[in-house]
């Protein structure tokens, strides 16, 4: 989709000269070299978040000089480098000075660079014809960071900056995503050798029984881990199939987790990632996680890129939707819904690289599914995770002492039993399972330092021993 930015060099320079001058007739045109070398800094960082590197950004570079400043002469060999070489944004030395100035004289000239600075970057951006995610992401960075030392500096409000995400046409991942420095010092048409490009592959590639191990290991959740091994079980006789050149009936590896939040469904889609990738289902086997708010834009239009970089980023692995129902809670205009639309697409498009996995609970993930026929369709395989019992909070909590290097004293034993069965049995709608367990894990650290804060000098051992005290909450004091 073009964008409204796009400017030739020449045009480029015009804009660039016009947003300066009217900065440098506020503040001096003293700062004008200062000025040319931070933005040139900053479309090096910029030019590292677009989808590619051409001809277009290095005439782009080349506009970038005030009036009567020396013209730069840039060429691609050197931008490549000078990209991959960019650091993180940092406001120019002379920004805090003309804060401070501001905040005296009661002027705006700091509030006028970050117009400034933003209408500079988008035209910078566009270029190529595009503005991605990532370059309003770092434009959006620049402007936030600047205006904040604006307020802590106590300047005057002023008009507010242009919404660089508003602008956004494209979903590419960044230039720097895609081509290491490594990869882009390499000479073009060099590949790596079979034997090592194999090695690297085996080396990467997740270890099965470990991550079988990780799963039988994980507290309670029978029938989860069942129907986990069933999956892997069908995948690979489906595999056997093929290879015999026998018929596959066509299945979905996207799942639908439900139940309460604490009782694992996070830890098993990472899992469920590494084991499919470990049995060749999937390339890479990575868990991306995210919820309403990392899929869901809010501007017409914004939430489709959004949600195709998720699922880009995800690619290979497990896109995990928590609380997924939140995505068709609104109306008919609920930019949610937009997601929905781009999430199925996705499921059709990487159908043999894509594993989606959405989650929530049981009764509003009924009503989610069934919002959307899509939806139905495509998720077919339902797993439900169950509240951890009493003896299971008992057991997740041994974990965390174990693992942490705690250990209950015989008193503490004996009632860490009751209080979990306390637990589970006094359970209402906020039961939170595991996060319960260890934020009463937590809780118990707190005391016992505060408990050992009065010895003079404990032992190892009174520093590793948990206590019924330690259970309990600190006394209110007396009035």
């Amino acid at each position: 989709m073009p964008t409204q930015w796009k400017r030739s060099p020449e045009e480029l320079h015009k804009t660039y000269v016009a947003n300066t001058e009217a900065f440098y007739r506020a503040a001096g045109r003293g700062l004008a070299g200062e000025m040319d070398k931070f933005c040139s800094d900053c479309a090096l960082q910029l030019f590292a978040r677009s989808a590619s590197l051409g001809q277009e950004h290095v005439d782009a570079l080349n506009a970038l000089y005030s009036k009567g400043q020396p013209k730069p002469d840039w060429l691609l060999w050197a931008l490549s480098t000078a990209v991959g070489e960019s650091g993180e944004f940092l406001p120019p030395l002379f920004f805090w000075s003309l804060t401070e100035q501001d905040a005296r004289q009661g002027t705006d000239c700091s509030r006028i660079f970050v117009r400034m600075l933003t209408n500079i970057l988008l035209c910078l951006a566009a270029v190529d014809d595009d503005v991605t995610y990532a370059e309003a992401e770092y434009i959006t960075e620049c402007g936030d960071k600047l205006t904040a030392l604006c307020d802590s500096a106590g300047v005057k409000p002023g008009k507010p900056t242009l919404k660089a995400e508003n602008f956004v046409t494209s979903a590419e991942r960044p230039f720097m995503e895609k081509n290491s420095p490594a990869a882009a010092a390499a000479p073009q048409g060099a590949e790596k050798s079979a034997p090592a490009a194999k090695e690297e592959t085996e080396a990467e590639k997740p270890n099965l029984d470990q991550l079988l191990a990780e799963l039988d290991d994980l507290v309670g959740l029978d029938a989860v881990k069942k129907d986990i091994k069933s999956m892997m079980n069908l995948i690979k006789v489906r595999r056997l199939r093929q290879e015999a050149g026998l018929p596959v009936a066509p299945m979905s590896l996207h799942m639908v987790f439900t139940g309460n939040p604490g009782t694992g469904k996070t830890t098993v889609a990472r899992l469920v990632g590494g084991l499919y990738a470990a049995i060749g289902a999937l390339s890479k086997g990575q868990l991306v996680e995210v919820d309403r708010s990392g899929l869901v834009a809010g501007y017409v239009g914004q939430t489709a890129i959004k949600t195709q970089e998720v699922i880009t980023s995800a690619l290979g692995g497990v896109l995990f939707i928590d609380e997924a129902y939140s995505l068709a809670s609104g109306g008919e205009n609920d930019f949610g819904r937009e997601a929905i639309e781009t999430i199925l697409k996705a499921m059709e498009d990487h159908r043999d690289d894509l594993v989606i996995i959405v989650a929530g609970y049981t009764d509003l993930m009924e009503r989610f599914l069934s919002s959307n026929p899509g939806l139905e369709s495509r998720f077919n395989k339902y797993i439900e995770f169950p509240d951890y019992n009493g003896e299971q909070l008992n057991a997740i909590f041994h974990s965390l002492c174990r693992k942490n290097g705690y250990e209950l004293d015989e008193e503490g034993e004996a009632f860490s039993r009751e209080y979990f069965d306390s637990l589970y049995e006094g359970r209402d709608e906020n039961f939170g399972n595991g996060r319960d367990v260890r934020n009463q894990f937590e809780s118990m650290i707190l005391r016992q330092a505060n408990r050992l804060a009065t010895m003079e000098a404990p032992t190892k051992e009174e520093l590793s021993r948990l206590t019924k005290a330690d259970f309990l909450p600190d006394p209110e004091p007396e009035p």
